[in-house]
């Protein structure tokens, strides 16, 4: 599929979950000035710009351009603004009223979402994965949680499915991870326990230092590999594992959100789609160049497809299923958030 088309999905599906206001046509008539007063707000991000942060990047570009600059979103990286772990907390306590996270840093303060980490989930594209991230960001249980931190989910970063990196001697079957340090965060942690690997959490900042040292692997996309220079310090890589995901949204103070003029909200949630096109075309590029470079410089690792079917076998349903039953005994709708994401996921992002 073209590039192009993709983009003609994301379009339908944004329109279909109602990321966009107005139509088609009144779509292309917004490119009027948008006026207002002069609002500045920062976003806490850890890392660099990369692909990972294209979607964001976008919208800011898009707000400021339509307001002529008066409704600016200030992207301040490295940290500076707060640990990633403690970005939610940030939200909870107004000292920024935009941040992005992934749920597995603290997945105790919104449990229902972890449903997005759950292993093996069938997210076969990034449109699906959108669409799938979107239903369960609408759910009511999921926006009363991060109601409870004043916090509005955003967007997703619809993440790439991550895949294995490593230093040392590559793996010549799953077996061989027995014992290994792995960094691999929430259903992906869980997974590879399965197979023996210890997971061994490890700030995305952290990585590069502690390959071969701290970790013997990381599950991360190949994009995101790249952005950290892992392939620097490491020997060997997987490129169709395909093990899931992690949900890494960006959210929005409610305080501050209310505190826009109607205008500036309406305009956020029309450049929602567009973060989303960038995101797509950016991590699909970044992952054809991560394959180029990783093919040329390290070791590509695959399993058999009976290796995979067994981890699938055991990683796969019996941890959603747990993941259910756990949330039911604690009196959230589990099942019914697992249903949720497998019948969106069955209709694709289309």
């Amino acid at each position: 599929m073209q590039f192009s088309r993709k983009i003609t999905a994301v379009t339908a599906t944004a329109l279909a979950l109602g990321l966009m206001s107005g139509t088609p046509t009144q779509l292309h008539a917004q490119g009027a000035q948008v006026e207002g007063p002069q609002v500045t707000w920062r976003f806490s991000a850890w890392g660099t710009r990369r692909p990972f942060t294209e979607g964001i990047e976008a919208v800011a570009a898009h707000v400021a351009e339509r307001t002529g600059g008066n409704f600016t979103i200030n992207i301040v990286y490295g940290g500076q603004l707060s640990n990633p772990r403690e970005n939610l907390d940030g939200i909870e306590l107004g000292a920024f009223p935009m941040a992005m996270f992934c749920s597995s840093y603290h997945p105790a303060k919104h449990p229902s979402v972890m449903v997005l980490d759950l292993p093996f989930l069938p997210l076969p594209d990034l449109e699906t994965t959108m669409a799938v991230h979107e239903a369960v960001f609408a759910h009511p249980q999921v926006a009363q949680e991060f109601a409870q931190w004043n916090a509005m989910l955003y967007m997703s970063a619809i993440i790439p499915q991550y895949e294995l990196i490593g230093a040392g001697e590559a793996p010549r079957s799953l077996e061989d991870f027995r014992g290994k340090r792995v960094r691999a965060l929430g259903g992906l942690g869980r997974a590879m326990s399965e197979i023996g690997a210890t997971p061994t959490p490890v700030p995305p900042t952290d990585l590069y230092t502690s390959m071969g040292g701290v970790i013997d692997a990381t599950m991360f996309p190949l994009s995101s590999s790249l952005a950290f220079r892992l392939h620097e310090v490491s020997t060997w890589f997987t490129a169709d594992m395909s093990p899931g995901t992690l949900n890494c949204p960006t959210v929005i103070s409610k305080p501050a959100f209310d505190a826009l003029p109607a205008q500036y909200q309406e305009l956020l949630m029309e450049a929602k789609a567009i973060g989303y096109e960038a995101l797509i075309e950016a991590n699909e590029a970044g992952t054809v160049e991560a394959l180029e470079l990783f093919e040329a410089s390290m070791e590509r690792v695959t399993f058999t497809d009976e290796e995979m079917d067994a981890f699938r076998a055991a990683a796969a349903e019996p941890i959603w299923d747990a993941w259910a039953d756990e949330n039911e005994a604690a009196g959230r709708p589990g099942r019914e958030l697992l249903d949720l994401v497998l019948t969106t996921a069955a209709r694709g992002g289309s």
